[in-house]
């Protein structure tokens, strides 16, 4: 049984991720919380499926197709479709009604199936068409350690509108996200919990059950019900 995924990070700044995966004998993973959304193909019994996934605010178990592939395009914070706003994507996740072994139907139009090698293109021909649309100091607030040169209700709103979630929660899923990297390498939780900033190690553990859904001995033995949904380090250029 296996849920193999390969991903890699983009140079384009719609684009936080481009993914691709294969299952064989897996009924179910473990959804961890994520502060993105995505657009996902997937293909299973010659069907193909296309959906808008958003974020997700914890972590629950998601049923996996069998021996089914899929490509997704993860968009960076700040990206958002004028037509479908992100908020109403939170945890939750809309299929298109249309969707062929070619292409499939993205705000009233017919698009091509995006490809993982070139990902890049499908997303700059959205822009062209105005289907993207990306708010710049909406990254800038959410990466920055202070608020950006603007009012911060100004910032908390346009953060909101692009996102679907505030600030405060884009940090929590993002660090204990870091954290569960970490421990799957190896590292001790207290050393996490120093290193992240937490406040001890119950506060780390409740943010794991929460957000991932392992505890952080289930993490360093890699033990599981199920396999976990992609997880990788934001600032490894490599993806590995």
């Amino acid at each position: 049984m296996a849920l193999d995924v390969e991903h890699r990070p983009s140079d384009s700044p719609y684009v936080a991720r481009v993914w691709r995966g294969h299952s064989t004998g897996v009924e179910r993973m473990t959804s961890v919380a994520t502060s993105h959304w995505e657009l996902v193909v997937w293909r299973h019994r010659g069907s193909v499926h296309v959906a808008v996934r958003g974020p997700e605010t914890a972590a629950s178990v998601a049923a996996v197709p069998d021996d089914s592939a899929s490509v997704g395009i993860t968009f960076a914070h700040g990206v958002s479709m004028p037509h479908l706003p992100v908020s109403r994507l939170v945890d939750r996740d809309l299929e298109s009604p249309h969707a062929t072994s070619r292409s499939f139907v993205l705000g009233g139009e017919e698009w091509e199936l995006p490809r993982y090698e070139v990902a890049e293109v499908f997303v700059d021909r959205l822009v062209r068409a105005g289907v993207l649309v990306r708010d710049p100091l909406v990254r800038e607030a959410v990466d920055a350690d202070r608020e950006p040169g603007v009012g911060a209700r100004s910032v908390q709103r346009r953060v909101a509108a692009t996102t679907g979630l505030t600030r405060s929660a884009i940090r929590q899923i993002d660090r204990v996200r870091e954290a569960a990297v970490l421990l799957g390498e190896g590292a001790a939780p207290l050393d996490v919990v120093h290193r992240l900033g937490y406040y001890d190690q119950p506060h780390l553990a409740r943010s794991l059950t929460r957000f991932i859904g392992r505890t952080a001995t289930q993490l360093r033995r890699g033990d599981g019900d199920q396999p976990l949904s992609l997880l990788y380090k934001t600032d490894d250029p490599t993806g590995s």
